[in-house]
């Protein structure tokens, strides 16, 4: 049996801001399936920052996205025909292989999924690469301890909304920071985070930061960059710790910027600043399921998804990512 499925390329690479025109659909006919393998229909594809980096031809710490080849990214879909003896027909998988309708795989690089812990569309977030990274950088990478002052950056977003509730379980006093009072408004609901900044709203990010914490910022979890990230230093305590996360205000330069202004301020605080990849930490995805079921369990983890219906809107759903129009994950649902 063959079937024809749409997949998304890269035309061209990008200059500031991606557009359409730099993505194209292209139908293609999947082989039948053999001995050893398993066709895959997508349900749900996730869009992500770090995405715009591989739009790059650079090096890095992924290989650059070619240009017309499909595009790839976290996916979850339903197995549809199986002669693999790991997997059946009707299994929930986690992949690498999104932007296209489906696939047909020897297994390699697929994951079964366990559909009673959650939604299929959650383990692109909270309990997927988004949720693990906010756990390791947190604990592996920044050290969080209980009762600490912990700023958050992007805080309505997939990896900072996890990020604010793991240190509320670990008693931390949160300060959020979004970009419009109805994310700030679920951050206080929802994720039940001590106070909020609604950025857009601040004429002076880092008097609006003092306010809430005069004596200082312990953690700083930075997933903005530029003005937040200065803000961030300015607040901070003595021996305070910066870990950068993600950069998305400057994604999309097309110019260097001045950098930091008061990059000063790490020497005379003697902060520890450290940037991170998820990558480097794939060990701890054990550890973080344990935790995150036993954070779910109690009450103390919830989620919200901004939920993109159709295939062909792809590449919408992820410039809308730099246009700060997601609350939590944002997700394609192809069905």
């Amino acid at each position: 049996m063959t079937r024809n499925v749409r997949e998304f390329q890269l035309v061209r690479r990008p200059v500031g801001l991606p557009t359409p025109d730099d993505f194209r659909v292209v139908i293609r006919e999947l082989p039948p399936v053999a001995p050893g393998q398993v066709r895959v229909r997508n349900l749900f594809l996730s869009v992500d920052p770090y995405m715009r980096g591989r739009m790059l031809d650079a090096r890095s710490y992924v290989a650059p996205y070619q240009l017309d080849t499909a595009l790839d990214g976290g996916a979850v879909g339903r197995v549809e025909e199986s002669t693999h003896p790991d997997f059946s027909a009707g299994d929930l998988v986690l992949s690498m292989l999104g932007w296209r309708e489906g696939f047909v795989s020897d297994g390699k690089g697929l994951s079964r999924l366990d559909p009673s812990i959650g939604p299929p569309q959650v383990f692109l977030g909270t309990l997927g690469m988004p949720g693990l990274t906010a756990y390791v950088g947190l604990f592996d990478v920044a050290g969080l301890g209980r009762g600490e002052t912990v700023l958050v950056s992007g805080a309505a977003g997939a990896v900072g909304m996890v990020t604010c509730q793991i240190a509320k379980a670990m008693e931390c006093r949160v300060i959020g920071v979004a970009g419009s009072d109805e994310k700030a408004a679920w951050l206080r609901d929802h994720a039940r985070v001590d106070a909020t900044i609604n950025y857009r709203a601040e004429p002076n990010l880092r008097k609006a930061i003092d306010a809430l914490a005069p004596d200082g910022i312990d953690l700083t979890f930075e997933n903005v960059g530029g003005d937040h990230l200065e803000a961030a230093i300015a607040c901070s305590k003595t021996f305070a710790r910066v870990v950068i996360c993600g950069l998305i205000s400057q994604y999309n330069d097309t110019a260097r910027g001045p950098g930091l202004l008061n990059v000063r301020g790490i020497l005379t605080r003697r902060l520890t600043v450290r940037g991170f990849i998820v990558r480097d930490h794939v060990k701890r995805q054990p550890d973080f399921l344990r935790d995150m079921a036993g954070w779910i369990k109690a009450g103390k983890m919830t989620w919200a998804e901004t939920i993109v219906d159709g295939f062909e809107r792809t590449p919408e759903a992820f410039l809308d990512l730099f246009r700060g129009a997601n609350l939590g994950k944002m997700v394609v649902r192809l069905e």
